[in-house]
């Protein structure tokens, strides 16, 4: 009797926008310390047998390093999300309105497209994986997602584009995942760039979506930035010599680019149905931007070259910034600090500019940091 007439007065009291943010703070705790948890027991399984990343000439670090740090990501955000909102359900609390049919479908399949993506993943990193089989897996976990109904289909006129078909909206969005999880997982080159980058993103869509009362959305970001911050400490401030210095992986970077593609895209599918606002297009992709256009730079550098487009090189944007004598955690703040101004910058242009004149002027901005970087490299 009690605690129910207690569940009661909380419930008045704690309205759901209070309860929805205890929430994100237990999902970004929650996912913290499974993070940590699981670390040290992954880093003492890499030491004992001997799973390290070699080092070869396309390759920024001399040592033989731990590369598994991203098994701990996929279980930290299933296991804090799983407790949260099943201790919501349980407490009186549940999230019906949220979890409805068209959104638990959503997880579903993004939960299963992410354990293939996280176990081809595992796979490349303890063996390795042929490009063409990673390929295929990527565009199959990537079609999973629209079979829920999560497809982009407004471009809001970028090269004078507005609502898409659904048969080239479907296909498009496929190939949109595919290219992002790629992105996030290339510029996994040097410390803390993919993490910092990725925990940037997660914490920014997470309060997006926040404000826009989708809390399950948020929580699931929140998750996935709780799991980012202990890695972030092994992987940019660990030492090799203490055996504290850890990669995340194929394992970590495809899954952390397969969960940045479904929030971004869905924010943006989200808004153009509720809100159509050229603006809430253009922000969540900006937060992408610098991995996107890297890799578009790199493929047709290696085109007009005639080089094979999937063999690595050292020609990305974070290998120019250690060439201009940079340090890893440098080169990744200068990368974070060009992504806030675009942001702002690009806020700021969506007042009075199309979106096809803003991309023109971001990829201006990406090609004057690119060739800066190499003027540098020269002097």
């Amino acid at each position: 009797m009690l605690t129910n007439s207690f569940l009661v007065v909380l419930d008045v009291v704690a309205g759901e926008p209070l309860k929805s943010k205890i929430s994100l703070f237990l999902c970004l705790i929650l996912s913290f310390f499974f993070s940590l948890m699981f670390l040290p027991q992954i880093l003492n399984i890499s030491r004992r047998k001997q799973l390290y990343d070699t080092p070869n000439r396309r390759k920024c670090h001399h040592e033989r390093i731990p590369r598994l740090g991203g098994l701990a990501f996929f279980p930290s955000i299933v296991l804090s999300m799983s407790l949260v909102v099943g201790y919501r359900y349980l407490i009186g609390f549940p999230m019906n309105h949220q979890l409805n049919g068209n959104i638990l479908l959503e997880f579903l399949f993004l939960s299963a497209g992410c354990l293939f993506l996280y176990m081809t993943g595992v796979e490349d990193d303890l063996i390795g994986v042929r490009y063409r089989k990673k390929f295929f897996i990527q565009f199959a976990v990537a079609s999973l997602l629209p079979v829920s109904g999560f497809y982009l289909d407004n471009l809001y006129g970028l090269f004078g584009v507005y609502i898409l078909p659904e048969y080239i909206a479907i296909p498009f969005t496929v190939l949109l995942i595919v290219f992002i999880t790629n992105a996030v997982n290339l510029i996994d080159g040097i410390d803390g760039l993919a993490a910092g980058g990725s925990a940037f993103s997660f914490l920014v869509i997470g309060l997006m979506f926040s404000l826009k009362g989708l809390w399950l959305y948020s929580m699931l970001a929140f998750s996935a930035l709780g799991c980012l911050i202990p890695f972030l400490y092994f992987n940019v401030w660990g030492r090799t010599a203490k055996g504290t210095k850890m990669f995340m992986g194929d394992a970590g970077a495809l899954s952390l680019g397969y969960l940045l593609s479904f929030l971004v895209i869905k924010y943006a599918v989200y808004v153009s149905e509720t809100e159509p606002d050229v603006k809430n297009l253009v922000i969540p992709f900006t937060l992408l931007f610098i991995p996107m256009f890297d890799v578009l730079r790199v493929m047709l550098v290696r085109a007009m070259h005639h080089r094979p487009l999937f063999i690595a090189d050292k020609n990305h944007l974070h290998h120019k910034c250690l060439a201009a004598g940079m340090t890893h955690l440098q080169a990744t703040e200068l990368i974070l600090v060009f992504t806030i101004v675009l942001l702002v910058l690009n806020n700021w242009l969506t007042g009075f500019c199309n979106i096809t004149i803003i991309l023109i002027v971001d990829l201006l901005l990406g090609i004057l940091l690119s060739k800066s970087l190499k003027i540098w490299k020269r002097k």
